[in-house]
């Protein structure tokens, strides 16, 4: 029962991580993409260096029982202790590192570990990420699935600012045959061809894109892109899972009682009689006996 209920909290994590943005941190001379949320049942970890990606799911339990073999002078609750963690995290994934608070990290070849060394009430404070590979189901889910959904709504944002551009060129063009001129010539454009644009985009706009390191992965625009997809992601997956259980109704419990028993049957009104219930008889008509009391009499002849 405690294995199942922890099932349930880590997949109740994992679920509310995917809305959660990915940030760049800097661990050392290494960049990677995280994400973690905290609760007071646990946390979860999942970070990436765009070669690999890992994982930590820690529930209550956990988290206290490494408090104590870490930190041996602290005694505090657990949901303090994690609220505490939060706290120490935030600043890195604002890309904004506190100077009391540093991090290192270690690969091995079954994980990826995570040092956190810092203070809580004046004394030293110890926490130990430990990552393992995580499964590709949850790869898919939390960067390739968002991923592919955000190329295609920027995909679908470039098509409509281009035929944005292309009407507004046709609103100058009628300014212009009706004698408009433009008070200052330096805000005179070319016609937007879109065809140009793409080839331009490709030859010196996208070089200097992938230069730019691979840190830069998530600016905050696609961060709130990103969490607007994985948003519409868990209504669809929600609805599925509704209409799923609509299909699928839970069969009723089966009763050991019979609260409301089906009316007897002619036939069960004629066997009820050998069951010992004997059928209400009218005034006119003496109640039968069952054949099982009655005594057969000897028959008589006409000259006995």
């Amino acid at each position: 029962m405690i294995a199942l209920l922890q099932m349930e909290g880590s997949e109740e994590l994992e679920s509310r991580l995917l809305t959660q943005p990915w940030a760049s941190v800097c661990l050392g001379e290494s960049t990677f993409l995280a994400k973690v949320l905290f609760r007071d049942t646990g946390y979860i970890l999942l970070i990436s260096d765009l070669s690999s990606v890992w994982y930590e799911s820690a529930d209550a339990e956990a988290v206290g029982q490494r408090s104590k073999e870490l930190n041996k002078r602290l005694t505090v609750q657990v949901s303090s202790f994690l609220h505490h963690l939060c706290e120490l995290m935030r600043p890195l994934l604002a890309g904004q590192p506190d100077a009391t608070t540093s991090f290192s990290c270690h690969r091995t070849a079954s994980g990826l570990s995570l040092h956190m060394k810092s203070e809580l009430s004046g004394l030293p404070f110890y926490w130990d990420f430990h990552c393992c590979p995580a499964p590709v189901e949850m790869v898919s889910r939390h960067l390739v699935r968002p991923l592919i959904q955000m190329s295609l709504a920027l995909q679908s944002q470039v098509q409509k600012l281009a035929s944005l551009l292309l009407q507004k060129d046709a609103e100058i063009e009628d300014y212009r045959e009706s004698g408009a001129t433009l008070s200052r010539d330096r805000l005179r454009t070319e016609p937007f061809q879109e065809e140009t644009f793409q080839q331009h985009f490709m030859i010196k706009s996208l070089p200097q894109i992938c230069d730019a390191g691979e840190g830069q992965a998530f600016t905050s625009t696609l961060q709130q892109l990103y969490m607007a997809v994985t948003q519409q992601e868990a209504r669809q997956a929600q609805k599925r899972q509704h209409s799923e259980d609509a299909e699928d109704p839970t069969p009723p419990a089966e009763t050991t009682g019979h609260p409301h028993p089906p009316p007897p049957s002619q036939e069960d009104e004629t066997a009820s009689s050998s069951e010992g219930i004997t059928p209400t008889s009218s005034p006119a008509q003496k109640p039968r006996l069952p054949a099982a009391k009655t005594k057969r009499k000897k028959a008589k002849g006409l000259f006995s």
